[in-house]
């Protein structure tokens, strides 16, 4: 049983009678945050004071009076000016970690309900390494399906793969006449990426080039009219005083803005000029942006050459990509990248003129949406097609063969005007049934709070993030093992298998235990340590379970959590407090799709144990009832953090 969901339920009658919206009151249930005060707790009788016109601790008697929880709950304390306590029976609260002692889900029910999800998410280039901006989606999306499934539903995941589009028109383009035959042949990714890296910074340059002259006569124009508004006389009138300023303030952005545009642009232009080999590149290919668009089409259209490059370059880097996703132990049902959809893009641009949800402007196939500025534009004055068009496909070809509930699209927080018009158009469409949601992230900083970058610049290499978490979790592992009290217990190939683990779950759970809309700091170094909110902690708390029992002689296979539970101190109380809210946890993870919900949740349970651990004597306990009660909550908190840290796609190890 949830019991905080439970208690809802039973108030949510008795509030229906004061109020047409009960949501908001029901949310002001919450775990109690002092102990003192009982487990839970309701502040719902406040903002009832001036509708009710009586004193909150009057409606709060009254909702007391009427809330039925005898079952489970102590009687009702009223507490200060209008508080309800909630407190669990003790008796019930054994009778149900007995349950969940039986069970392999812990006591965590599956939904009655169950719902049909497609998620879509990691979604990489393949033919360009995977980088530190796709850990996000990647275990957010990963975390979002193994929970979803456990909780019952039908789950399908999609890696909506970049294997299509303007980046190979670049790479076939590179191929042809900028390849390393040697280094191709020899590692064909990271050619291919310096490749994509190396046509688009010469064509950048081409851009940055036609584009300067405007931009310096806009930055130009732009300082001439701020500096006009700072030297006219202030107005007398408080009204245009404002005014002036807002206009200041405005002025001085766009200054600010096409100043550091201008700066960029002349740093890129300087980057080729200044290297020889680079600048005779770009005098010799002027017209490289065009050429990259015929080399895409011809690729789209189907073009011998093209087809069979595309062909030859495709194995190598799903290899690569594959590689990555096994290290993380990521897997997906579907693989169906923008190549899969080519063939049905013209169809949706017919479905979209025959409803006349389209129109065309400057040439190009465009979608008007009401409250935004620009179009949706899906097929280009070229015919070429864009995102949207292949997005729009996917969208169908989903509910032709899925017929999906929900899709989730966990991509990040750049791309939510693109996620607002899909949706939109999808609905116009017909797909008005299905719930489209984005799951957006933030950014991934390095230790100076800037977006994570190599030395070079560049994004920072996926594998080189793990391999360097492997080796920070390898010296935890050792240190920690060198300094225990009789001596270190773990061979060389144990610590290696452990920073294996340590290290990978470290890079998970240092994303996931974020709110994923926030930006976070990726600081190795602190991932795996043994203290605080880190996989390495949990994993840690996890291998002291199982050492209770092996310094007990006690074969934990064996065991049978049979035990009555004995609740004596305090800490064991709250151990199984915390114990039983495994399910809110799991549930709360679905509700804004947040994996930080559960992190949360392990990291109290945790705590809560590790306090246990060191207070509370287990195999050393008073009686022997009470040393069997303990070995049940220990092995219970065992299995928890487990299910919780697989439920993340992060894994436990038996000895740290």
């Amino acid at each position: 049983m949830n019991p905080l969901q439970e208690i809802r339920s039973r108030f949510a009658p008795v509030l229906g009678q004061l109020v047409d919206d009960v949501t908001p009151l029901l949310e002001m249930i919450k775990p109690a945050q002092n102990p003192d005060f009982g487990d839970y707790q309701a502040n719902c009788a406040m903002p009832l004071k001036a509708q009710l016109n009586k004193p909150p601790r009057d409606i709060a008697n009254e909702i007391a009076a009427q809330v039925q929880l005898d079952d489970f709950c102590e009687p009702l304390e009223v507490a200060g000016p209008g508080f309800i306590n909630i407190r669990l029976k003790r008796e019930w609260i054994t009778s149900q970690l007995t349950s969940a002692a039986a069970d392999e889900r812990l006591g965590v029910a599956a939904v009655s309900d169950p719902k049909t999800y497609v998620i879509d998410y990691s979604s990489p280039n393949v033919a360009k390494p995977m980088h530190v901006g796709h850990i996000r989606s990647t275990v957010i999306g990963d975390a979002l399906c193994r929970t979803l499934r456990f909780l019952g539903h039908r789950v399908i995941s999609d890696n909506h793969i970049g294997d299509w589009g303007t980046q190979f028109g670049m790479i076939i383009y590179g191929y042809k006449h900028f390849c390393d035959q040697a280094a191709y042949q020899q590692s064909p990714v990271p050619e291919l990426s310096r490749l994509y890296r190396l046509v688009n910074q010469l064509a950048d340059y081409h851009a940055n080039k036609a584009r300067l002259p405007e931009a310096e006569q806009q930055l130009q124009q732009q300082q001439q009219w701020l500096s006009e508004k700072q030297s006219a006389p202030t107005p007398a009138d408080k009204a245009q005083q404002k005014k002036l300023k807002k206009e200041l303030k405005k002025l001085q952005s766009q200054v600010t803005a096409t100043t550091q545009e201008v700066a960029s642009m002349k740093d890129k232009i300087a980057s080729v000029e200044s290297n020889p080999k680079l600048h005779q590149a770009a005098e010799a290919h002027p017209h490289i942006a065009t050429a990259v668009l015929e080399e895409t089409a011809n690729l789209h259209a189907g073009t011998e050459d093209n087809r069979k490059l595309w062909d030859e370059f495709l194995p190598a880097c799903r290899d690569e990509m594959q590689r990555v996703f096994q290290r993380l132990d990521v897997k997906f049902d579907y693989e169906h990248g923008e190549s899969f959809y080519h063939g049905q893009l013209a169809d949706v641009i017919s479905n979209l003129k025959s409803k006349e949800l389209s129109q065309v402007s400057d040439g190009a196939v465009c979608v008007f949406l009401e409250g935004y500025d620009a179009p949706m534009i899906v097929q280009k004055k070229d015919g070429a097609y864009l995102y949207a068009t292949t997005d729009l496909a996917t969208i169908d070809y989903r509910m032709e063969h899925w017929n999906p509930d929900v899709i989730l699209y966990v991509v990040d927080h750049r791309q939510s005007e693109h996620f607002e018009k899909l949706f939109a158009v999808a609905k116009l469409l017909g797909h008005d049934h299905v719930d489209m949601r984005h799951i957006s992230f933030g950014t991934v900083l390095g230790p100076d709070g800037k977006p994570f970058k190599t030395r070079a610049g560049d994004a920072a290499g996926l594998e080189s993030l793990l391999d360097e978490a492997v080796a920070k979790a390898y010296d935890v592992v050792a240190n920690n093992d060198d300094s225990k009290p009789k001596g270190a217990e773990l061979s060389e190939e144990e610590r290696r298998t452990v920073a294996n683990v340590v290290g990978h779950g470290a890079i998970k759970y240092s994303d996931l235990s974020h709110n994923r809309t926030s930006d976070y700091k990726f600081v190795a170094e602190q991932m795996v340590q043994l203290e605080g909110n880190t996989a390495a902690y949990m994993q840690y708390s996890y291998a002291r379970t199982r050492s209770i029992f092996r310094k007990g002689g006690i074969e934990i296979d064996d065991f049978a959590p049979t035990a009555p539970l004995m609740l004596e101190s305090q800490l064991d109380q709250r151990l199984a407090l915390q114990l039983l809210k495994l399910e809110e946890a799991i549930s709360d993870v679905v509700v804004e799709y947040r994996p930080n919900q559960l992190t949360d949740y392990l990291f109290a349970l945790a705590q809560v144990f590790n306090k246990f651990f060191h207070d509370c004597p287990v195999l050393q306990a008073e009686s022997e009832s009470l040393k069997a009660s303990r070995l049940v909550l220990c092995l219970l908190t065992g299995r928890a953090i487990r299910l919780g840290l697989d439920l993340l796609g992060i894994d436990v190890v038996e000895r740290m």
